[in-house]
């Protein structure tokens, strides 16, 4: 028999442990999910890769046009990677040319593509896409015109036929406090039972302000020009009013169908602009002067951007208002805010987030005029051990005349983290073969509430008409 060295055998075994763990990490039941990521122009794009999952590959395709976006994406990638908290391991394939559309689609490195950039081209994207057999995760909106709308409806068609799937990322359903106003509207002793009512008082009402100049990943956000092109980006009603049209439907009829053809009815919408000056615009771009594609929206050397909107409609019978503000830069020590109210005839559930709540949502439970303070709380008191069950930690405290929701700091994981949450769920999707049966025809039903309230606004609204102000509500 051969005799092997004391050395031979450390390196062999070294040897044997690395194919063992190669062996385990790379076999396709664990890394079934190729991404490839399309034209990354938002940040969102990266904010899907801010962590590791173990079904997806690490080796990650690009395709994009060369430029200033696809280089601040692999920027936050690289960051990721770089962190010395919980780095990342990420490796980007790049692709960069003006055929990088062509190029995907020959080569398909990937089953899953991640569309998250100027909003003018995902209709196209998206459709492509799914015309060659891969999953799409889109950012939000996946469609910023009755036009776009139209394609997408031809989209679930083909990705229907072409048994893929395609779906939007929603984070705001990962927020804690809109989940348990979600979970407290369905308990009747609670919230009783959702209000109907009317235009002048809707029985839900969203409302999200927003901000130009912000931090991501805690750096100053560079924002592409084209973002503040509404032809590119797509107005504030069809833009972050994607989210709240979402909430609407996913708290107030979970898990069921709404047909937008029979359930949703716009009554009215408005837009208005937000002012922006030269040098606003150069802090948060780097450019110097507009670019030529913004000029028809300057006047007086201020740029104007139709990022504000409101909606008001009926889902299912119910009035409900959802606007959206974009103001340049928050006050010092706020952020981007979120308010909402659901009205049941025992109690209204409101998520506020101003000065008064260190600008942190907060839940609060206010009970129907006239009600009996005492008997209400002792019916609450009770009820609410169903949310302890499900959300340990999660406490009830009176505040006058109405209860605030305690939120334990480890349910509040911030928007960012929310990313990975939508993820994972689509994740569990495709492992699943399938999306759950409510979620197409309600996204169908939510980019119909968007593109028919722009379409009503422009027709009653002429952007020629409309002044920087905010028009009195």
């Amino acid at each position: 028999m051969k005799h092997f060295t004391k050395e031979f055998w450390i390196v062999a075994i070294a040897l044997l442990c690395a194919s063992c763990n190669t062996t385990h990490t790379d076999k396709p039941s664990q890394k079934s999910v190729k991404l490839i990521t399309l034209d990354p122009g938002h940040f969102h794009a990266a904010l899907v890769q801010k962590k590791m999952y173990a079904a997806i590959d690490s080796v990650v395709s690009v395709f994009a046009p060369d430029g200033l976006d696809v280089e601040e994406h692999l920027k936050r990638i690289d960051g990721y990677n770089r962190r010395s908290d919980d780095p990342t391991h990420w490796k980007e394939s790049v692709y960069t040319g003006n055929d990088y559309l062509e190029k995907m689609l020959t080569q398909k490195p990937g089953n899953v593509v991640v569309i998250a950039g100027n909003n003018g081209k995902k209709s196209e994207y998206i459709q492509k896409s799914v015309d060659a057999g891969l999953h799409v995760l889109a950012d939000k909106p996946m469609c910023i015109d009755s036009t776009g709308f139209q394609s997408l409806l031809k989209s679930f068609d083909v990705a229907d036929r072409n048994k893929v799937l395609l779906y939007d990322i929603m984070t705001e359903r990962s927020e804690i406090t809109t989940i348990l106003q979600k979970e407290l509207s369905q308990i009747p002793d609670i919230f009783g039972k959702l209000k109907t009512g009317s235009a002048e008082e809707p029985a839900v009402t969203k409302e999200s302000i927003h901000h130009f100049y912000k931090y991501v990943s805690r750096k100053a956000l560079k924002r592409p020009a084209w973002f503040m092109d509404v032809t590119q980006q797509g107005e504030g009603l069809v833009d972050v009013t994607t989210h709240l049209v979402d909430l609407v439907q996913w708290e107030c009829f979970p898990e069921q169908v709404i047909d937008y053809t029979k359930d949703i009815h716009v009554l009215k919408a408005r837009r208005w602009p937000t002012p922006m000056t030269q040098s606003q615009f150069s802090a948060i771009t780097g450019m110097t002067s507009f670019p030529d594609f913004l000029k028809k929206d300057v006047s007086d050397s201020v740029l104007s951007v139709f990022s504000n909107g409101e909606i008001t409609y009926q889902i299912k019978g119910v009035y409900a208002k959802v606007s959206v503000i974009w103001n340049y830069q928050a006050p010092e020590g706020a952020g981007d805010t979120h308010y909402s109210i659901m009205r049941g005839d025992k109690a209204n559930l409101v998520i506020r987030q101003n000065k008064e709540e260190n600008y942190i949502p907060q839940l609060y439970i206010e009970s129907s005029k006239g009600t009996d303070l005492n008997t209400y709380g002792t019916r609450l008191t009770k009820s609410f051990e169903k949310i302890t069950q499900k959300y340990p930690g999660v406490g009830l405290q009176k505040q006058g005349d109405r209860w605030i929701i305690q939120i334990p700091d480890t349910y509040r994981i911030g928007h960012e983290a929310h990313f990975a949450e939508v993820m994972e769920r689509f994740l569990q999707y495709l492992k699943d073969g399938k999306l759950p049966e409510w979620e197409v025809p309600n996204m169908k039903a939510k980019y119909y509430t968007t593109t028919t309230a722009l379409q009503l606004a422009k027709r009653d609204q002429p952007s020629k008409s409309l002044s920087f102000s905010n028009p009195k509500k």
